[in-house]
């Protein structure tokens, strides 16, 4: 009796293993959010790119991305543990944008923050938006991710305005938004991101004229804006086997009087200098600070290199990104901001923390914050 109690135990573990595998094969296969996949056409196409080798992307700067058994063992355990602090106990301020405003067509230049790395921009009367991840998880389902911190959006995809131009950086999950390209598709001209990147937006209904790709220092004019994509020291991937399989990269945009750099995800590298001294100086730059790790440090900046890499790029005024929504590492959410600003002051770096939808006046470049984060 026992023995065969053992054996129907046995089995019953043996066909959930089973069904677990065979859900996750059909839904990694399956599931729309993994985005499209690359055809020996398109390869063909990468390879025109010096940054294409072997099938794979490569950086400037080859980052150290490989981690010891122990290491990751130690990794899952300290995200299965958890950090104390690592997401707000508050209901994160968030201020409402009107949509009518932006519908104008003026010459204002004015930006809004949707928290991490998502940004709706106006730049003489051209609205652009950057790295519009709009959803609420930053995973391929929502059972894989940890939720968005604030209960609202600044404002709602629905009710955003006519979109000229989506910048995106690069096709992380929180980056790249399955959900939020399907609402968005309809509303936008033009789509500007990596080589390979349009496989995914193609894959979700986007229109082969509303995509184009770009490498590293291609520039382009779209209506009177200068926009240049440029390098970052980070990697590409949304399924198991996709690493390095799309380019990554950083923004450059110039118009209406005003010099823009938007970081895109970075390790520290000489790469900042070099676009400082090619495009620079900016007026305002958007730079990563969130997400680190001293295991994953070659490919997101610590808090006091991002205050390094913004002198690098000779930007005037700098605020720091990639944090104040989603929690994707093992420090506590403020702890990018804290020690972001206490560089920046050491080191006379003007910048600005503004509230999630609060309005940012890019004409006067105020530098004055809140403290928002401390409540």
């Amino acid at each position: 009796m026992i023995k065969k109690t053992f054996k129907m135990i046995g089995i019953t573990i043996g066909l959930a293993l089973l069904t677990f595998l065979v859900v996750g094969v059909l839904f990694v296969n399956f599931s729309p959010e993994f985005g499209g996949k690359h055809t020996e056409t398109d390869k063909a196409r990468y390879s025109r790119s010096d940054h294409f080798k072997d099938g794979k992307f490569e950086n400037l700067e080859k980052p150290n991305m490989d981690m010891s058994f122990k290491q990751t063992m130690s990794a899952l355990v300290d995200f299965i543990k958890g950090t104390p602090n690592s997401k707000p106990d508050f209901d994160v301020l968030v201020e409402k944008v009107d949509s009518l405003t932006w519908e104008q067509n003026d010459s204002t230049s004015r930006l809004v923050w949707f928290g991490h790395s998502s940004f709706l921009l106006n730049l003489g009367g051209k609205n652009i938006l950057l790295d519009p991840m709009l959803g609420d998880v930053p995973a391929p389902h929502p059972w894989l991710g940890g939720k968005r911190y604030a209960k609202e959006l600044p404002i709602e995809i629905q009710k955003l305005p006519r979109i000229d131009a989506v910048l995106i950086s690069h096709d992380h999950y929180d980056h790249l938004d399955y959900g939020s390209i399907k609402l968005l598709k309809e509303k936008v001209n033009i789509f500007l991101v990596p080589i390979g990147v349009g496989a995914h937006l193609k894959e979700w209904g986007v229109s082969d004229h509303q995509v184009q790709e770009f490498d590293w220092w291609q520039e382009t004019t779209y209506e009177h804006i200068n926009i240049v994509f440029t390098p970052s020291r980070h990697f590409s991937g949304r399924g198991l086997t996709d690493r390095f399989s799309t380019l990554w990269g950083s923004w450059v945009m110039k118009g209406n009087g005003k010099n823009l750099y938007f970081s895109g995800d970075s390790g520290y590298g000489e790469h900042f200098k070099e676009i400082g001294e090619k495009y620079g100086p900016f007026d305002f730059a958007m730079m990563e600070c969130g997400q680190y790790n001293e295991k994953w440090a070659d490919i997101h900046m610590m808090p006091e290199e991002t205050v390094q890499a913004a002198i690098d790029v000779k930007s005037k005024l700098t605020m720091p990104i990639h944090w104040g929504a989603f929690t994707l590492a093992l420090h506590t959410w403020t702890d990018p901001v804290e020690r972001f600003t206490a560089k920046s002051e050491e080191l006379a770096v003007e910048h600005v923390i503004p509230v999630i939808g609060e309005e940012v006046d890019l004409n006067t470049l105020r530098t004055d914050h809140n403290n928002w984060w401390k409540e």
